[in-house]
């Protein structure tokens, strides 16, 4: 099921979003929808890592570490 999600966006990004629907004749929707999806799984995965980066016993290695337990 659909949902709707209400946002406030500057003056400024909202004329260039209005600029791009009106050259392409596509609705502003279609390209905040577009952009959610191509850019919600890295903000994910960035989260992802500063949580990891956060923990108290985190174990990090080096890339020459990594490499020799790799065996490469």
């Amino acid at each position: 099921m659909a949902k709707t999600l209400n946002v406030r966006i500057s003056d400024d990004i909202e004329q260039r979003l209005e600029n791009l629907a009106e050259k392409t004749k596509r609705p502003k929707s279609f390209y905040i929808k577009d952009m959610l999806e191509k850019y919600l799984d890295e903000y994910e995965d960035a989260y992802l890592a500063l949580e990891r980066i956060s923990e108290k016993n985190a174990k990090y290695y080096t890339s020459k570490e990594v490499k020799k337990l790799l065996e490469l």
